[in-house]
């Protein structure tokens, strides 16, 4: 009696443990696959949806078949697109990362007294983040008087959103800057946690005097954590858009290191704005749009003084 009790509940328990894809082994190409597609079918964005319940059994099935890691991968990034939308994929390697290019903030004065900072994408992979938000930072605290700020987010495609909010923190309230809207909770992102992330201690940052204008730039390569950055600035009175609108990547990603040194990039949710409106995968329309948003950002901030 015994013995069968034993060999029943393992039974139960190898269903229960295969079930939760604890024996995809991630060795194989066709157990790599199902691994990220059980990740994808808890954390992904889109997971309840019936397209997803439907198209899984489809990706499931053709995990079987794959034989070589291009296939692999390709058959990933197909499933990500739909369990986690546009802005989901997978990420290569590091080792095969590094020699991307990367560059560093852009700030000086333009005429009249306003103050200009270019934020372009960061990894981190070439300038570190405390030096993309160093370098905004000191130059605004030195130029705290200025006329008006213009923050260009034009070609900022993205990456980590700490240094680029950090950066033009001392144009920001303090408090809750953001949200993250998942499919069961909701996250607020507070400027403190933003600034400790980078390893920035708030009484540091010296505030701009209440209504200084803020000019943002944005074009269709605006995306990712270019659009939370501006998003961080929505609703807010002193604060207009000039360009054209953003690429539509407004959302949260959440990176699941494989053990092949490939990592999983799967949105888990949308941004919400402090004025309570929901982004994701629609541009962001600037307040102007126009051909010429750095003559109009100037002129606009010259008017209002």
């Amino acid at each position: 009696m015994r013995k069968t009790f034993c060999y029943s509940l393992f039974i139960i328990l190898l269903f229960s443990v295969t079930s939760c894809g604890l024996f995809d082994n991630q060795d194989t190409y066709p157990g790599y696959v199902r691994h990220c597609i059980r990740i994808m079918d808890r954390h992904g964005l889109y997971s309840d949806t019936p397209e997803w319940q439907a198209r899984k059994k489809e990706f499931l099935a053709a995990a079987d078949t794959v034989s070589d890691l291009g296939w692999a991968n390709y058959l990933i990034y197909q499933a990500a697109q739909v369990a986690g939308g546009k802005h989901s994929g997978l990420g290569a390697p590091e080792r095969d990362t590094v020699n991307y290019p990367e560059f560093a903030p852009e700030a000086r004065m333009l005429e009249g007294g306003i103050a200009y900072v270019k934020l372009p994408a960061h990894s981190g992979a070439q300038v570190s983040d405390s030096l993309y938000a160093y370098s905004v930072l000191h130059f605004l605290q030195e130029n705290s008087s200025a006329a008006g700020v213009v923050i260009d987010l034009r070609e900022n495609y993205g990456g980590t959103m700490y240094p680029m909010i950090s950066a033009v923190s001392p144009l920001l309230p303090d408090g809750e800057i953001l949200q993250f809207k998942g499919k069961k909770r909701t996250t607020p992102v507070m400027l403190d946690f933003v600034l400790q992330v980078v390893g920035i201690e708030a009484p540091e940052i010296r505030k701009f005097p209440e209504g200084t204008p803020v000019a943002i730039l944005t074009d269709d390569a605006t995306a990712s954590s270019g659009e939370a950055t501006l998003l961080c600035f929505r609703g807010l009175d002193n604060t207009r858009t000039f360009g054209s609108p953003t690429a539509g990547y407004a959302s949260a990603n959440r990176p699941f290191p494989l053990k092949n040194g490939y990592s999983l990039i799967l949105t888990t949710g949308r941004d919400v704005a402090r004025t309570g409106e929901v982004f994701c995968d629609d541009p962001i329309a600037p307040d102007v749009e126009t051909e010429t948003p750095l003559e109009d950002a100037i002129s606009w901030i010259q008017a209002t003084k």
